[in-house]
């Protein structure tokens, strides 16, 4: 079987894997986040922290809530890892460095997951699993319920209240993340991705020499790592290492992970509001952004001129045999179209216009599917401007869902889609002017602006990819990435907040002739094309001094 048709075939049954999933996935969290009802552990969970799951919260005080407990997350993650030398579990690590501690806790809190250390020489047990897998759960529910909030401000009429950040939180904790959370560690255990607590073994190597490794809870980690669309490894390699992602099988599953809850929420979206249609024509856009993505990328890698790459195959360099181009390139596509940031292979070994692509991917606000709720509340956004843009065409008010995109909506959507550009490019052109930020790169030239670029579209986009060539451990990029993943989580939740708030104090507006259906075709191809136009007018000049560049140089 050629390399092509393997590639092909495991990318047509992870298109039949994420199908049958969809709807029972999709309907169940539309009752989750829809239910009365409160389990027996979440009242505990309530009583804990003083809330009152049965209030309902406009949208500034959902938004307090959200801040108060992401902030108060920070902090906890931040002392954490400054005690860690005096903590038990520890495997004798000292503490981290107040910069790298910043940089980690905003990181793993924003559902960002950059990583400027060795895993498994830095973070002990206790860190690694009291603190980054415990953000792994919670920063990913915090994305589901600003999504479900956004939802509810489609779905109600003539009130501004969406709901208890609180009960959203638990329920999307307990009963989504959780329970497929158990099911998953236990395959990847099945698949031979360590679960264990031991300490650090020293390893003889075929050359003579000898190696440190340390055990560890991985498959706990690595499955909401993917299924929360995380991306922090236990180790440095990431999935590349064979603890984490040790068979094709294994890589193929964690796939799945990245991509199940972000396609299955338009499913919900469709159910909570009432209208099937409006969600699929959604996941037609994101699936089609997805799997246009995933064949460009194949053929960049598999088809890139010059003796060396013709005789392997294709571009092999940085990616894992086991894997070969077609998982690779899959599972970069994957984790860059969402907000995973997991990598299986290194983006900076891929070809010129491959690199491009997992830039590109980031830059499109990683809607395609997105990440675990950024997803959906990311392509919701370019509705709202889709529906604006169409209504300029046609001279009339546009609408959505029977609700009116007035001026404070589009103002909401325009600052929305706006902050993380002016972070990724404002952070960039400051780090290159600077002397010393331009040590830390590896390379020269357009591979080495393609470095700092890709490190500052990471953190902004929430991704937590990196290129693999570029030194961040130092004061200016902890500090500067860290600024970078705050900023870029935190206010765009403002303002969908913002906007859902104001959807919700809406009367409906009927459908007449001459509303715009916006569950056929028609739109959803103008929504992509709405996707593609702005970031293309966004990012092409950046992207034309990187990796465009390099790819035509090549």
């Amino acid at each position: 079987m050629s390399p092509v048709t393997a590639a092909a075939l495991q990318l047509l049954a992870l298109i039949s894997a994420l199908a049958l999933a969809y709807r029972p996935l999709g309907d169940h969290m539309a009752r989750v986040y829809s239910s009365e009802k409160h389990y027996r552990p979440e009242r505990w969970i309530y009583r804990a922290v003083g809330a009152n799951p049965s209030a309902q919260m406009r949208w500034p005080a959902y938004l307090r809530a959200v801040l108060a407990f992401s902030a108060v997350s920070v902090l906890f993650l931040y002392a954490l890892q400054r005690f860690q030398g005096v903590l038990p579990g520890s495997l004798g690590f000292v503490s981290i460095d107040p910069d790298q501690a910043f940089n980690t806790a905003a990181s793993f809190v924003a559902n960002t997951n950059w990583q400027s250390y060795y895993g498994e020489q830095a973070m002990g047990h206790v860190v690694q699993t009291g603190g980054l897998a415990v953000q792994n759960f919670v920063s990913a529910a915090v994305g589901m319920a600003v999504a479900v909030a956004l939802v509810r401000g489609f779905s109600r009429s003539r009130t501004g209240e969406l709901g208890n950040f609180w009960a959203d939180l638990v329920r999307g904790t307990v009963r989504i993340l959780l329970p497929i959370s158990v099911v998953g560690a236990v395959v990847l255990v099945a698949c031979g991705v360590l679960q264990n607590f031991s300490g650090i073994h020293e390893v003889g190597q075929f050359t003579g020499g000898t190696q440190q490794w340390n055990g560890g809870a991985v498959a706990s980690q690595e499955v909401i790592k993917e299924l929360g669309t995380n991306g922090g490894g236990y180790f440095n390699a990431n999935s590349a290492h064979p603890f984490e992602n040790p068979t094709p099988f294994s890589n193929l599953f964690e796939i799945f992970l990245i991509l199940l809850i972000p396609f299955a929420l338009t499913r919900t979206f469709g159910r909570m509001t009432g209208n099937l249609r409006q969600g699929y024509t959604l996941l037609a856009t994101m699936a089609a952004i997805w799997i246009g993505f995933t064949a460009l990328m194949m053929w960049t890698e598999f088809t890139h001129h010059g003796p060396a790459l013709e005789l392997a195959g294709g571009a092999m360099e940085g990616k894992e045999t086991r894997f070969g181009i077609g998982g690779s390139s899959i599972f970069a596509v994957a984790t860059t179209l969402t907000s995973t940031g997991a990598v299986n292979s290194f983006h900076s070994s891929y070809t010129g216009f491959g690199g491009g692509i997992t830039m590109l991917g980031m830059q499109l606000g990683e809607i395609a599917p997105g990440g675990v709720g950024s997803g959906l509340y990311g392509m919701l956004i370019m509705a709202v401007v889709a529906v604006f843009i169409a209504g300029l065409m046609v001279g009339r008010t546009p609408e959505y869902l029977g609700r009116k995109i007035g001026t404070r909506q589009i103002k909401l959507a325009a600052c929305y889609i706006l902050i993380t550009p002016a972070l990724v490019l404002c952070f960039t052109a400051v780090a290159l002017a600077l002397p010393t930020p331009a040590d830390s790169m590896t390379n020269s030239g357009a591979h080495g602006f393609s470095e700092i670029l890709y490190a500052y579209t990471s953190g902004a986009n929430n991704n937590g990819s990196a290129f693999a060539g570029l030194n961040a451990d130092t004061q200016w990029f902890n500090t500067t990435i860290g600024i970078a993943m705050l900023l870029g989580r935190f206010l765009p939740i403002v303002f969908v907040l913002a906007l859902a708030g104001s959807l919700a104090e809406q009367r409906p507006v009927p459908d007449t002739a001459g509303t715009l259906r916006t569950d056929k075709p028609l739109f959803a191809g103008l929504l992509a094309g709405t996707i593609l136009i702005i970031t293309g007018l966004t990012y092409f000049p950046a992207l034309a001094l990187g990796p465009l560049a390099e790819g035509l140089a090549s």
